[in-house]
């Protein structure tokens, strides 16, 4: 750690401390998707890792080093879902409490896999209230340790083990992509990546896709400077919904990451059914953004190699069978 940041020492770091438990997800290509992007697209498909999402990496590599004696009261998170999964599951293996604040209009099914793993779950209003006051207090009275859901300098850490797999990934198949297109939204995953590349694929491009609306890092990124989003909720994307980046995960994207690319809900939907349809998977609107902005045209695959982020899978069922149906 340098100034509280991570460095590219501290990804391997994590890559070694959660190499015992975490998925090494599969890095696919499809030839209808490069057919319909015009280049070669290799999807990094983190729907496919532990609570089905790249949360459990970050979420691992930090509940995993907190001191049981000096935090008898667990850990205490904030998310709207897969963060809370990632923690809930990870406190579960480490044997220690966790209580996640959660939005009321978080899915369901993703409070209930929360409680699934264990975990006490408390319910806060997205438009009213301040999640990180919630848990902050929480933590304060249970002498719990807060693992924020990205500005943590060991979740980013672990995020960027997704990094390291694109790179030894792509380099056994004899590709070196051009560019890195990464699901965005508080920027743990984003940042993390990036900075495992920075060691492991130094030059790649990495760039944050975002939901329209919620574009706070492509706007940010522009200006210079950390700017907030005006809207707290109203997008299908439920897990890419920051209020604004995080100021660890932002100095790291600024020295790191190419500008931003933006889709609409009715891409993110599109890229939902396409990636059911035509590559038989099943992923979540905001986890396949990085997809839609390939579908879209959004980001011009032409002639280049991409490695896009599926970064989760955890759809409402009503919800995924709506988006499908409405094919």
């Amino acid at each position: 750690m340098q100034n509280g940041l991570p460095e590219f020492s501290d990804v391997l770091d994590a890559q070694e401390r959660i190499r015992p438990f975490a998925v090494r997800t599969p890095l696919l290509e499809h030839p209808a998707l490069n057919e319909r992007a015009g280049g070669r697209v290799l999807l990094k498909a983190e729907n496919l890792q532990r609570v089905g999402a790249f949360k459990f990496r970050g979420a691992y590599n930090a509940v995993s080093r907190v001191d049981k004696a000096t935090y008898p009261g667990g850990v205490v998170a904030c998310s709207s879902g897969n963060h809370a999964q990632g923690v809930a599951h990870a406190a579960a293996l480490c044997g220690c409490r966790a209580v996640i604040v959660m939005p009321r209009d978080a899915p369901a099914l993703k409070v209930e896999r929360t409680k699934g793993f264990g975990a006490e779950v408390i319910l806060y209003d997205r438009e009213t209230e301040d999640r990180y006051a919630i848990a902050d207090d929480l933590a304060a009275k249970t002498q719990a340790r807060m693992v924020p859901p990205f500005d943590d300098e060991f979740v980013i850490a672990g995020q960027g083990t997704a990094g390291l797999e694109i790179a030894e990934q792509s380099q056994a198949m004899g590709v070196t992509p051009d560019a890195v297109l990464v699901c965005t939204g508080g920027g743990g995953l984003l940042s993390g990546i990036a900075l495992g590349l920075s060691g492991a694929l130094p030059g790649t491009a990495v760039h944050p896709v975002e939901p329209a609306g919620f574009d706070d890092y492509a706007r940010s990124l522009a200006a210079g400077e950390r700017l907030e989003n005006a809207r707290k909720g109203g997008s299908i994307c439920d897990a890419l919904l920051p209020e604004m980046p995080g100021q660890k995960t932002f100095a790291i994207a600024q020295r790191l990451c190419g500008p931003g690319v933006v889709v609409s809900d009715e891409e993110a939907a599109a890229a939902v059914r396409f990636a059911f349809f035509e590559l038989k998977l099943v992923v979540e609107p905001g986890g396949a953004v990085a997809l839609a902005a390939l579908l879209s045209g959004a980001f011009d695959g032409a002639g280049r190699t991409v490695v896009a982020t599926l970064s989760g899978g955890n759809v409402d069922p009503a919800a995924f069978a709506a988006m499908i149906e409405a094919a």
